[in-house]
């Protein structure tokens, strides 16, 4: 007798909660896939296979985010419960980052949040519509160019953020994406990456180098904006996902200027995935150790590591930044393999006749419901943040101005 090896892997607490606004969020415009829809049943009952082996046997597990489909185009978006009480600027940054007058900026490298729905159940939980995204190094990249380019993006879109008086509060790996669209034509499973949308086979792909993307920062939870006129804004920091920044392991609680740790932040991101695990990089390292200098006031600016940044691009010769990445656990076999790989790829894909540095395509011109098109009414909401509260840990407390 053959041994069964299927397995139950119904909805979990937080997957419930989206079953239940099924129907609430078909009426809206976004159908949610079939494990979501009332009266569900796995397709891999009675089959005695693996639930992995079906599309609908992936579970989401984190609770508050969830893929789903835009009925008017088919577009694969992303949505997130946000609380107002927990993270009650998050909306109204993000709409503001990607408003109508900053939206078609180049520099501008923002999530695009294309909608806000109110949780029909409960008042305190509103849900953002945004792109389905993708970690910004899966696939990592592959030349030296490549990785130049989310480079330039990163800084450029920081020191946008910057510029307009916001500070991100969280740059870490998990913050900051790519729009998967050009790379993957066919796009690929929400929650099981590495195959297609059915989970039959591979996600088809390209390289940056011949099908360029566009990186964005994501995650506004932490975010906090400032006057045009407070030259050295301070808040209680609430800790991020890095948690090495020098001025938080010193002291949690004494206000901290949060440009200052952005700059660490992003520079910490660089030399963890970048230069610790390359060997032919090393051309960022004075960049990077002049963002994260231990002393805050010390670091540089974000104007002045993008002019940096500009410089050292400017003087790398096109035959160097079509180089592979290489590995600095690679021995020699390994590497002379991974050399005869990629310069396979280079022949195969006719990857020389591309850019060395691959062009980012302009802002995505994703669909947007416009409530809201000269801006007005998130002017007016920021304008209310601004010097009324203070960030303490955990969630941010109103104090009378």
């Amino acid at each position: 007798m053959s041994q069964k090896i299927c397995y139950d892997r119904g909805l979990t607490d937080g997957e419930t909660l989206w079953r239940e606004r099924y129907d609430w969020l078909l009426e809206a415009g976004y159908v949610l896939r079939p494990r979501y829809k009332p009266g569900w049943v796995p397709s891999w009952r009675g089959t005695n296979k693996y639930a992995l082996n079906f599309e609908d046997g992936w579970m989401q597990m984190l609770n508050y985010v969830l893929d789903a489909v835009r009925k008017s185009d088919g577009e694969m978006v992303m949505l997130k419960r946000v609380s107002r009480t927990v993270h009650p600027f998050e909306v109204a940054i993000g709409q503001y980052l990607c408003s109508p007058s900053l939206a078609t900026e180049p520099r501008n490298h923002c999530c695009p949040i294309l909608e806000v729905l109110q949780d029909p159940v409960d008042p305190d939980i509103q849900i953002i519509v945004m792109p389905l995204l993708k970690e910004y190094n899966i696939p990592p990249q592959l030349t030296i160019g490549e990785a130049v380019d989310f480079f330039r993006q990163a800084f450029e879109g920081l020191q946008f953020m910057h510029q307009h008086h916001v500070a991100h509060s969280d740059c870490m790996t998990l913050n900051i994406m790519m729009d998967p669209r050009n790379m993957f034509p066919d796009m690929f499973h929400p929650f099981a990456r590495e195959y297609d949308r059915s989970v039959i086979g591979p996600a088809k792909h390209y390289s940056r180098t011949a099908r360029p993307t566009r990186y964005y920062w994501t995650d506004f939870g932490l975010s906090c904006q400032f006057d045009a006129d407070d030259a050295n804004p301070l808040t209680i920091p609430i800790v991020g996902g890095d948690t090495t920044v020098p001025e938080y392991l010193e002291d949690e609680t004494t206000p901290r200027n949060p440009f200052h740790t952005d700059v660490y932040t992003l520079g910490n991101l660089i030399r963890e995935d970048f230069l610790q695990v390359y060997s032919n990089l090393a051309f960022m390292e004075p960049l990077v150790a002049s963002m994260v200098v231990d002393k805050p006031n010390q670091r540089i600016t974000m104007d002045e590591a993008v002019r940096q940044l500009d410089t050292i691009i400017s003087q790398l010769p096109s035959l160097r930044l079509r180089q592979r990445l290489r590995q600095r656990e690679d021995n020699g076999f390994i590497a002379f393999l991974r050399d005869v790989q990629y310069a396979f790829r280079m022949c195969y894909g006719a990857l020389w006749l591309y850019p060395a540095i691959p062009r980012p395509p302009p802002p995505s011109q994703f669909e947007q419901k416009k409530t809201d098109a000269d801006g007005s009414r998130l002017r007016t909401v920021l304008a209310t943040m601004r010097r009324r509260f203070v960030p303490v840990r955990k969630q941010r407390t109103p104090v009378a101005s």
